[in-house]
């Protein structure tokens, strides 16, 4: 008897080493894990170029992958060198720019002058329609001085110029690759993380540079989860499928804040969202049609329902982004529902049906339920149409709608490089999705971009500013503040006032 209780003591003992063991192999295959991280997004990227894409979604991935000239501080906006080393400006029309040496490409071509005017290039050609050519407008020519210089002249002063070279859009692509390739699919950059794959509709792989110029990445990979459905990303943060997700939903604020092992960042940030008018359609030409409605949709019954994550201004040009000016706060048309009506009457536009356009995602959705139900009240005939996001921005763009939800990140925080790309003339068929078309409103927008005395940038878009929102092609919906919240494992992330956010400090422990 005592025979057999020894044995049996034995076999437990054996089996308490082998949990022991068993935990340990664990512990350790947790911290492989611990060096990877998913972030889920709500829809697929559009592209993978920075050259080919303007949407949020699309540069999550490819800031990861490419790099730029210069870099904005996260926390102060301050521009600074990145892939550039230096500067200077001779006169008030040239930039000379000293890149960094013995950087490649992830497809091993070198990083030099000649890829920095290839990509410029490449932005400011016609025939390869560049979504976001704006930003290299001013730009009338590219001169490599030598493998290390590049020389970038303006016909006019460019104020915004840094702040133009720190966008994502205006990364650095390998020439190679791009020629050779299709780097829409398959990105070459030389950030500190290089494409896998890219399961559409599913997700992207990233793994770590191990070649990197720079301190290297601490993650050895960085997943991109397709997750169209936010209550769907949040049960996967709280069992650890995910570890990281943005642009949190309001509604779902409260769930997110007491799950015990997730972080909640909320910062005041740049993005502004609106309602968008076709202004080439009818009955959106019409001055007395866009005030209409602008008259009938109470922004605050929005912003209310968003628990803190959202600021009602009515100016288009935010708090967060250079040119603003607190006058601007009240100027746009105040909600009065029977002044909508009377202006709809009186327009015979009593029961006219619209079309709402909005991306299926849960904000835009938001808006456009609000709206809708705003709208039908004073007296119209609204419906939605809700569309996949990569289909809803090229729709957009070609000016396939009528009227539309849509926001802006303002990556640059300056207000030239809001208005500019999104509501001036130059960039209809590009990012002005409104199709608005003022001259007067042009010419004031040119000068705050030709101008380097910054207190006369300050009032030119204080006046562009004004005379757009009394035009009313947008409706601001609006100003958003910056949110995330990740696996408290997560350590070293950091999100920017204008939503971007880099992977190469982040680690997991």
């Amino acid at each position: 008897m005592k025979k057999s209780i020894f044995i049996s003591m034995l076999l437990l003992l054996s089996m308490c080493l082998l949990a022991a063991c068993g935990d340990s192999n664990a512990k350790k295959s947790n911290g492989n894990v611990s060096q990877e991280i998913t972030y889920a997004s709500t829809s697929d990227a559009a592209g993978l170029s920075p050259i080919d894409t303007n949407d949020s979604v699309s540069s999550n991935v490819t800031a990861q992958v490419y790099e730029t000239l210069f870099i904005q501080d996260a926390e102060t906006m301050e521009v600074k060198p990145l892939l550039a080393e230096s500067y200077e400006t001779p006169d008030d029309n040239t930039w000379e720019i000293k890149l960094r040496k013995g950087i490649k490409f992830h497809d091993g071509s070198p990083f030099n002058a000649e890829a920095v005017k290839y990509t410029f290039e490449q932005m400011k050609d016609p025939k390869r329609a560049a979504p976001r050519a704006s930003l290299l407008a001013p730009i009338s020519s590219i001169e490599v001085k030598d493998d290390y210089t590049v020389i970038l002249k303006t016909k006019k002063p460019y104020g915004p110029m840094l702040a133009a070279l720190s966008h994502t859009n205006a990364a650095i692509v390998s020439p190679k690759a791009d020629k050779e390739g299709d780097i829409n699919k398959k990105p070459v950059g030389t950030g500190p993380f290089v494409f896998e794959e890219w399961v559409e509709g599913d997700h992207i792989t990233l793994k770590k540079n191990k070649d990197y110029w720079g301190d290297p990445a601490k993650l050895k990979k960085v997943t991109f989860k397709v997750v169209p459905e936010t209550s769907t990303a949040i049960s996967m943060l709280q069992t650890n499928k995910v570890q990281f997700i943005d642009n949190l939903p309001s509604d779902q604020l409260s769930r997110i804040e007491s799950l015990k092992n997730v972080k909640v960042y909320k910062g005041k940030g740049t993005r502004v969202s609106y309602l968008g008018f076709n202004v080439e359609k009818e009955p959106f030409n019409d001055l007395k049609f866009r005030q209409a409605v602008a008259y009938g949709v109470d922004q605050e019954a929005y912003v209310n329902q968003l628990h803190g994550l959202g600021i009602l201004n009515k100016s288009i040009i935010g708090p967060k982004i250079f040119g603003y000016d607190e006058k601007a706060k009240e100027e746009g048309y105040p909600y009065d529902q029977e002044k909508a009506k009377q202006l709809i009457e009186e327009n015979g536009y009593k029961g006219k049906k619209i079309t709402l356009l909005a991306a299926n995602r849960d904000n835009y959705m938001k808006m456009a339920e609000i709206v809708q139900s705003q709208l039908n009240d004073i007296g119209l005939n609204a419906k939605i149409e809700s569309m996949e996001w990569g289909t809803f921005l090229e729709t957009t763009r070609k000016g396939n709608y009528e009227m539309t939800f849509l926001g802006w990140a303002n990556s640059t925080a300056d207000g030239s490089e809001l208005l500019y790309p999104n509501l001036h003339s130059d960039n209809i068929d590009a990012s002005n999705y409104s199709r608005y078309n003022n001259p007067e409103f042009d010419k004031l927008v040119d000068k705050s971009r030709e101008s380097v005395d910054q207190d006369e940038r300050a009032k030119e878009l204080q006046e562009a500013n004004l005379m757009v929102m009394k035009d009313a092609p947008w409706i601001v919906m609006e100003h958003g503040t910056v949110t995330a919240a990740y696996d408290e494992s997560v350590k070293g992330l950091v999100v920017s006032p204008n939503g971007q956010w880099y992977l190469n400090n982040v680690s997991r422990e």
